[in-house]
């Protein structure tokens, strides 16, 4: 297959289109929209029916070479590949057909790694041919900041400020950013989640910071978007009994990215029968597939799954755009997308505080099986919805984990009576010294510091 060069466009429509690599360095467009793929291309039958003698490194080759197409040599490519993902991606067995994709085996523990990791590597690959700085300005509502400062912690031209709300993270995912210093600054800001995206985009959109040469790791940035695809394909290429099986996935989805990487995989080929949007009390996106009208909210809702506590999630407007719709930053729709399409594609469900923890004591009681906030969200939705659409036990379905039990281990003690074995990426964190910058809502105050840290 063809490995040429895929343009990118804004979901506002309002910038001209770049290649891979300039979007990936920008990160937001110019005119504050998300950049996609002018189009996704599809493997060959050959490619599909591959996949599974592939391991995960292969695969990921599979996929990236194709859609970041010729803007790095192939073995470059393929050498990335392989030091990102250095690490086991177990599926585990539940019952019947169904699985769980533990996406919790990297080194700070979380699904983020699978991104984070990739977009690392290949940031510095095009920023090394040209001598060029950058520095990384992200929000986050738990693992995406200890993924990203682990992922780029060290690397010489490249800064990171972290945005991200004390109330809302757990002391182990705060000190996976704070303990680390060098080239990771953390700043505690004031308010939600969402308050913390608002001022990144603040700022990327800010023309008086045009000459600092700002990106993000948010899954804003497309290339934190689309090594996300990638795992779908592995979990299906493990467990299909036929090349042409369709699987089943729930996501735990909080500013959907996480769905918009299976979205990809999906259009890439991958037979999918439908995505479950397992969302917690911050049920917007469920309540739009169901009505057509999307309310973001605001403040957004707290809930145990604290990652997934976002009132207006980012990547909703590229799944807009994927079927034809046009959403702004601010969540206006401009045009509604093809709402019969979209709900053939996605079911959404919103599960209550109450009902994910009863998952997590029922999995572990009936199972044996330790989850966390956020994948017992996943389970409950994928339960629910096997039972309200009455499918066969032979149906093919997969739970995304996103995040280790240990980094709940107070929630999981409480709920289950047993306190989670630590991983080894974790271990020792307790005892190291942590730093990082309070922060009151004000961008004016962020951009103050940006500039003078730059």
């Amino acid at each position: 297959m063809s490995r040429e060069g895929i343009r990118y466009y804004s979901t506002n429509l309002k910038s001209g289109t770049v290649g891979f690599s300039e979007a990936l360095l920008i990160g937001l467009a110019p005119d504050g929209g998300l950049y996609m793929p002018s189009y996704i291309p599809v493997l060959d039958y050959e490619d599909i029916v591959n996949l599974s003698d592939q391991s995960y490194p292969e695969i990921a080759y599979t996929v990236l070479s194709r859609i970041i197409g010729n803007e790095i040599e192939s073995e470059e490519l393929l050498s990335i590949c392989r030091d990102a993902y250095n690490f086991e991606v177990p599926l585990e067995h539940v019952t019947e057909r169904k699985y769980i994709l533990r996406l919790d085996q990297g080194p700070t523990a979380s699904f983020k790694d699978f991104a984070a990791r990739m977009m690392s590597r290949l940031m510095q690959y095009f920023i090394s041919r040209n001598n060029r700085n950058l520095t990384i300005l992200t929000a986050t509502s738990g693992d995406t900041g200890s993924a990203v400062a682990s992922a780029f912690y060290g690397l010489e031209n490249i800064k990171v400020v972290i945005l991200f709300p004390p109330g809302e993270v757990s002391a182990m995912q705060r000190k996976q950013m704070t303990t680390l210093g060098k080239n990771i600054t953390v700043i505690g800001i004031d308010g939600k989640f969402d308050d913390c995206q608002r001022l990144v985009k603040t700022a990327f959109t800010d023309n008086t910071l045009n000459h600092l040469p700002l990106s993000s790791a948010n899954s804003i940035n497309t290339g934190r978007l689309l090594p996300q695809s990638v795992y779908y394909l592995y979990a299906w290429s493990r467990l299909r009994k036929s090349h042409d099986e369709k699987i089943l996935f729930s996501v735990p989805s909080g500013n959907f990215g996480n769905l918009m990487g299976g979205l990809i995989a999906r259009n890439m080929g991958l037979p999918v029968k439908r995505f479950i949007v397992s969302t917690n009390s911050n049920g917007e996106v469920p309540e739009f597939l169901g009505t057509g009208i999307y309310r973001p909210i605001d403040p957004s809702i707290n809930c145990i799954s604290s990652a997934m506590n976002v009132g207006h999630p980012s990547n909703l407007a590229r799944i807009v755009s994927l079927y034809g719709g046009v959403m702004d930053q601010d969540g206006k729709v401009l045009k509604l997308p093809d709402m019969a399409l979209l709900r053939e594609h996605l079911a959404g469900i919103s599960i209550s505080d109450n009902d994910t923890t009863n998952t997590i004591k029922e999995c572990f009681t009936r199972f044996g099986i330790l989850l966390e906030p956020h994948g017992a969200v996943a389970w409950k939705g994928l339960t629910e919805y096997l039972k309200d659409f009455r499918e066969p036990a032979e149906q093919l379905s997969v739970s995304l984990e996103t995040a280790h039990p240990a980094k709940f281990p107070d929630e999981i003690m409480k709920i289950t009576g047993k306190k989670p074995v630590l991983p080894a990426s974790l271990s020792g964190l307790e005892n190291k010294d942590e730093s990082y910058i309070r922060l009151e809502n004000s961008y004016e105050k962020l951009k103050r510091i940006l500039v003078e840290y730059l």
